[in-house]
């Protein structure tokens, strides 16, 4: 059996704080998210961007990133859109969800882009 890892992660130090379960793993490179973002399209969820400065994640409600992407099915124009609230607020937290219209849930959430706190 392997060994349990301790994870460092304190609300006072923000840079160590984590998100969702892929904050465990590395953080993903552009292939990487470019899957989970074909993903979504496959299962037919809609995509979201949502963002939120780094110092606020824990106990604030994330800012949404124009409105979902009902029915975008174009992996290069969501990655645009991301790329884009990047751009816009670089120094926020991106998330990435895919919303389940069917089971009326989120069916992925993952952040994609982490931003530096102040």
């Amino acid at each position: 059996m392997t060994e349990m890892q301790d994870y460092k992660s304190s609300l006072a130090d923000v840079t160590s704080r984590k998100f969702e379960t892929f904050s465990y793993l590395p953080e993903m490179d552009d292939e990487r998210i470019r899957k989970q973002v074909a993903y979504i399209v496959s299962k037919g969820w809609n995509p979201a961007i949502e963002h939120v400065e780094p110092e606020n994640a824990f106990d604030h409600y994330w800012y949404m990133w124009k409105l979902p992407m009902f029915g975008e099915t174009d992996v290069d124009r969501i990655l645009a859109e991301v790329d884009a609230c990047h751009k816009a607020h670089p120094d926020n937290h991106i998330r990435l969800i895919g919303y389940d219209n069917y089971q009326q849930t989120k069916g992925a959430e993952m952040v994609v882009r982490r931003g530096t706190p102040v």
